[in-house]
């Protein structure tokens, strides 16, 4: 089912962000804060009981110095040289899991870089996760992640998560088989937006895959659909009426649409015209406002899926075309 705008409307969806006046000063104080805590990347060698690749246990600073847990996996048996890397960002409710979800890069002869997402990993899909949050959550928070302290930027919940997004890169960039130039930034849904948050935030990275992109345009995506996760923000609000303004205001400090115009990183994106979860208006109002050199693929009668193996391909092939090989 269509249920969102036409397709030759989609094209041309490029509405008014609500961006604070503070936005990037706000973001330059927080990683300048996290900043102050030493990186402290380690690479653990770790048996995974894979033949093709090397894998390391990571663990790094983020937010607050806070350590966040990933995984790094090297193609094996290639020349003993930097390599491009792909840092992957996971969807909602997702944890690292185990090194054999994340083949796909290492096959392409890619490094890649996996961030677990903190406090995330038991939605129930794939093999859980290991970064715990301590920060605290906010006074009135429901289930979920979408209202952990979303009374304030300064307390809301990705807040730490794209902190950690931006500290990865930084971590990926430390490893002598990465070279540093050659980062592309990739993931689906939850994934996708904190690619577009990343791409933002580090702007000289050499490319950018958000696919089916989260947390794009909330007003309109709060609005227009009743599903996980955005429907915890509504479910919230039902109950804390006199929040609505105070929400919308903190989340616009982390709207993919804010991060797409400071994004300049060549970029791919994807929307399908039948996902109810990241409507096709709210990632193409991301898209419309991206500031580098970008292209997107439409998946006409698919949803939250997307493209799936065919956008894969077609991101092989968007990387083979920019040179990220």
């Amino acid at each position: 089912m269509w249920f969102d705008l036409s397709p030759e409307k989609l094209r041309d969806y490029r509405p008014d962000r609500e961006e604070p006046g503070d936005f990037d000063r706000f973001w330059l104080d927080t990683l300048a804060e996290a900043r102050t805590h030493e990186l402290a990347a380690t690479f653990l060698p770790f048996d995974s009981l894979l033949a093709t690749v090397d894998v390391f246990d990571v663990t790094f600073a983020g937010y607050a110095g806070d350590p966040v847990r990933g995984w790094f996996i090297v193609p094996r048996g290639l020349p003993d040289e930097p390599l491009p890397c792909v840092v992957s960002y996971i969807g909602y409710g997702g944890g690292r899991g185990k090194p054999h979800e994340h083949l796909f890069w290492s096959a392409a002869g890619y490094a890649n870089f996996v961030m677990d997402t903190r406090g995330q990993g038991g939605r129930g899909y794939g093999g859980g996760g290991a970064t715990g949050d301590p920060d605290p959550v906010g006074a009135s928070a429901n289930d979920g992640y979408m209202t952990r302290g979303i009374e304030s930027p300064d307390t809301y919940y990705y807040r730490r998560v794209f902190t950690d997004a931006a500290r990865a890169i930084e971590a990926a960039r430390s490893h002598p088989r990465v070279d540093a130039s050659r980062i592309v930034l990739a993931g689906g849904s939850q994934g996708g937006g904190i690619t577009l948050a990343a791409a933002g935030l580090v702007p000289d990275v050499a490319a950018a895959l958000p696919d089916v992109p989260f947390l794009c345009h909330f007003r309109r995506a709060t609005t227009l659909v009743d599903q996980e996760p955005y429907n915890q923000i509504g479910n919230f609000l039902r109950s804390r009426r006199d929040l609505v303004e105070t929400a919308y205001e903190t989340l616009s400090y982390f709207d993919g649409m804010n991060f797409a115009a400071r994004a300049t990183a060549p970029a791919l994106f994807s929307t399908a015209l039948c996902d109810q979860i990241c409507p096709p208006s709210t990632v193409f109002a991301a898209y419309n406002h991206y500031a580098g050199p970008k292209d997107i693929k439409v998946w006409h009668f698919n949803g939250h899926e997307g493209g799936g193996p065919y956008q894969a391909e077609a991101q092989l092939e968007f990387l083979a075309k920019s040179g990220l090989r």
